[in-house]
């Protein structure tokens, strides 16, 4: 018999029992959600949207080790034409491959990811999408296993499973070869290791805990919270917005730790949090981070052709200053992302701002077709766009004040960490659009979608109540809850086809544009 200094349930709710069903039930989800993701993945037969910069530099990467130009310009793509038919004599030719080199806005790991799909499959659309098919697909198991560890309920965990795999946006980015669904992907593996840690340092410390103690006992290794760096790091080592919620969760990660000391009924649990929690934290979710990042620079620093690649050459003065020399270079490179970023305000038909993402305002449309679509119709349409499901968005921004009213009433944990997991991949934009006016998308809103539904998801078990709660509570939460599922498969499955460019007669495409700011200009 263990010899717990604290009650462990004070600190770790227990999980409940059936742990076959808590793995095979997001699984069946998964599949689920797979199913929706890889069938068609090849269509459009086209490069779509973003993925015309993408593809070809995760292409560039596994052939030169670092991004090249490519044949062609945005009024005449001789590049994505030649790929379409797979050709891929695409690059052009310099006098010196350094020439050659392309400026890239974005680090590089997410076009890695996108090549280990064109490495496996060819440049092909399959190809070049497999990727962000299988990630988009992981994520819905990570959040379905994620959501039951917050809620201790297989039910609700495989709710939350199956509401990200109904959604559209989600759906479309796991379907194209665009960035954003690798930023999502290790966002929310980052906050899922991150929550695991929370469970096994509480556990630990009721544990190791001694009456009367100041600060508390020592937790040991953290393996889930270094975890947690590592993929907040891939994160920004995909996107540099991944730097919102690499913050965000590190304090987070320390609150809790003072919260677990102040619980578990230590006099002094600030300074236990920040003698005994912090040094391992700064490393796990400071350290661990950069080296990712850095590191994902790695095929930049061992090639001479990358662009800015020797912009330190001239001051080289023997092998001793190489070091010095290439990371002068490298940050030179970093502060002209950050002034491309800033400066970045070129008029887009389909941009948006921030404040009107949470109401699907206005999507992107990653793909159009009509003079070449056969339908047996008079005038077919295909399309992409890259809209999120209604029912599920509209009834997140209605859980997200019912989460507000419950934190503020409360200080529920679960109901401020989806609060600040929304608010790290949402409010940082209201300033761009402020200060910067920057060109911005809706799609941007992809890593906050997974907290969309877990704020769904919390507000669907106070909706469902305690197991103990009487017969007649229980039936109504479980009404409502299944009521929501079935409005959020229908919505997604009226939309399905403009998400994934089924030929469609005009006048059906015409009435899936739910709101007329859907479109940039289409005849009635």
């Amino acid at each position: 018999m263990k010899n717990w200094g604290v009650s462990p349930y004070r600190l770790v709710p227990p999980f409940p029992e059936g742990n076959l069903w808590g793995w095979l039930g997001p699984l069946l989800v998964t599949a689920f959600g797979g199913i929706l993701r890889f069938v068609r993945l090849g269509e459009p037969h086209a490069v779509v949207f973003d993925e015309t910069y993408y593809a070809k530099d995760a292409y560039a990467l596994l052939l030169f080790g670092v991004e090249r130009h490519t044949l062609g310009d945005a009024k005449n793509p001789i590049a994505d034409k030649r790929l379409i038919t797979e050709n891929t004599d695409i690059w052009k030719q310099c006098a010196e491959p350094a020439d050659c080199a392309a400026f890239v806005s974005h680090p590089p790991l997410g076009k890695w990811m996108i090549g280990a799909g064109e490495w496996l499959f060819g440049m092909t659309p399959f190809g070049w999408r497999f990727a962000a098919a299988v990630t988009g697909t992981l994520s819905i198991l990570i959040l379905a296993r994620l959501a039951r560890r917050m809620t201790r309920s297989t039910l609700l965990g495989c709710l939350a499973g199956l509401l990200l795999a109904l959604d559209g946006l989600h759906l479309v980015l796991s379907r194209t070869a665009l960035l954003d669904i690798f930023l999502m992907f290790w966002v929310l593996a980052g906050f899922a290791c991150l929550v695991v840690d929370r469970d096994q340092a509480r556990s630990r410390l009721a544990r190791r805990w001694t009456p009367r103690s100041d600060h508390g006992p020592r937790l040991g290794a953290r393996p889930w919270r270094l975890a947690a760096g590592l993929c907040l790091g891939a994160a920004c080592a995909v996107k540099w917005s991944g730097i919102f919620f690499l913050i965000a969760f590190a304090v987070l990660s320390l609150v809790w730790d003072l919260g677990a000391r102040r619980a578990a009924g230590a006099r002094e649990p600030y300074r236990g949090a920040l003698a005994l929690d912090l040094p391992q934290g700064a490393a796990a979710l400071g350290l661990a981070p950069a080296l990712v990042f850095v590191g994902s620079w790695t095929s930049w620093f061992v090639n001479d052709d990358g662009w800015g690649r020797n912009w330190e050459q001239a001051t080289s003065h023997g092998p001793l200053f190489f070091l010095a020399d290439s990371a002068r270079s490298w940050l030179k490179y970093q502060l002209d992302v950050l002034g491309y970023h800033t400066d970045l305000t070129l008029y887009h038909p389909y941009m948006s701002d921030p404040w009107s993402w949470p109401v699907l305002f206005r999507p992107v449309t990653f793909h159009y077709e009509s003079e070449t679509v056969v339908c047996g119709a008079a005038k077919c349409s295909e399309t992409v766009i890259g809209a999120g499901t209604p029912a599920l968005w509209f009834a997140a921004a209605l859980a997200l004040i019912g989460l507000v009213a419950w934190y503020a009433a409360t200080r529920d944990w679960r109901a401020g960490a989806v609060l600040l997991g929304y608010a790290a991949g949402w409010l940082p934009w209201f300033y761009y659009a402020v200060a910067d006016q920057r060109t911005m998308y809706l799609f941007y809103m992809i890593p906050v979608v997974p907290f969309m539904v877990l704020a769904v998801v919390l507000v669907a078990g106070l909706a469902l109540g305690r197991a103990d709660a009487p017969p007649g509570r229980r039936a109504t939460g479980a009404a409502a809850v299944g009521a929501l599922a079935l409005v959020a498969l229908v919505n997604f499955w009226w939309l399905y086809p403009v998400l994934t460019a089924e030929p469609l007669a005009h006048a059906d495409w015409w009435a899936r544009m739910l709101l007329r700011s859907w479109v940039e200009s289409a005849p009635k």
